[in-house]
């Protein structure tokens, strides 16, 4: 399995899980104690929700078609952790800053199922696995009336790529109404060379006369996107996220590459108890 297709497959379920948690965290609404805003994961108390998503995405290896994946999803939350999906965080006490927000801090564990095998697609023939692996690191988000600004780096503990990952994200919920939010989001990810190279490299003895060698190189993947939920009620909501990412040069100069852009499409449901 290619490494942005099950990337997309944890990010569904973390994207969903977290953004259901937001929403059901939020401080009741004017539809009273049990509005869409009184759900279950508010401050002191703790919550876990069920449900089911779908991803469409396009991976940028050649010879690979839009998949579609459906997968169950599981979310957990009280004021020590979070699970959502396959990522796990540990929350850290914050710092709080008056009128200017405040500052949480976590450190997280992800588990990625990416990389692909050879006969995923006819060009990369020859290739060696490239396999997934357990990512750890720490991060941090600023709350704030204006957006949500949010850090974290994380690293391949499982030594498969042994490469690193920083990202710095900006987004803006919207609560219209009693029923629905919108959350545009625009997210910079930063990739280091063992990463790039690992996963869009290609070695010497993995070179053909239609496949060059290839030496990865650290870039910067930009994504942007957005994200609309609508809660039923305080357990029912559905979530629509629709995303773009303008890939590195690195990767986009990989002859295992034939495009400069990916896209998904993230639908899901969860009931939150």
């Amino acid at each position: 399995m290619p490494a942005s297709r099950a990337a997309g497959l944890w990010a569904l379920a973390l994207v969903l899980c977290s953004a259901t948690s937001t929403a059901t965290a939020q401080p009741s609404g004017p539809g009273g104690p049990d509005g869409p805003g009184a759900g279950p994961g508010g401050p002191g108390g703790s919550g876990w929700g069920l449900g089911l998503g779908v991803i469409n995405s396009q991976t940028p290896y050649k010879g690979m078609d839009r998949e579609t994946k459906v997968l169950p999803m599981i979310r957990f939350e009280n004021e020590y952790v979070k699970v959502a999906g396959l990522g796990l965080e540990l929350k850290l006490p914050g710092v709080e800053l008056g009128d200017a927000g405040r500052i949480k801090f976590g450190l997280v564990g992800k588990m990625d199922l990416g990389g692909y095998e050879a006969s995923d697609s006819p060009f990369l023939a020859g290739m060696a696995e490239r396999k997934g692996g357990f990512w750890a690191g720490a991060k941090a988000e600023w709350d704030n009336d204006v957006a949500e600004l949010s850090a974290q780096w994380i690293a391949d503990t499982s030594g498969n790529s042994k490469g690193q990952r920083f990202s710095l994200g900006l987004e803006k919920n919207w609560r219209l109404g009693n029923h629905v939010m919108v959350a545009p989001h625009l997210t910079a990810h930063w990739l280091d060379k063992k990463y790039v190279d690992y996963y869009y490299g290609v070695r010497a003895g993995e070179a053909t006369a239609a496949r060059a060698a290839y030496a990865g190189k650290s870039g910067v993947d930009v994504e942007i996107g957005l994200r609309t939920m609508y809660l039923f009620d305080r357990h029912h909501s559905v979530m629509l996220d629709v995303s773009a990412t303008r890939l590195a040069t690195s990767i986009k100069d990989s002859p295992l590459v034939d495009r400069s852009r990916s896209n998904r499409v993230l639908l899901g449901y969860l009931y939150s108890f």
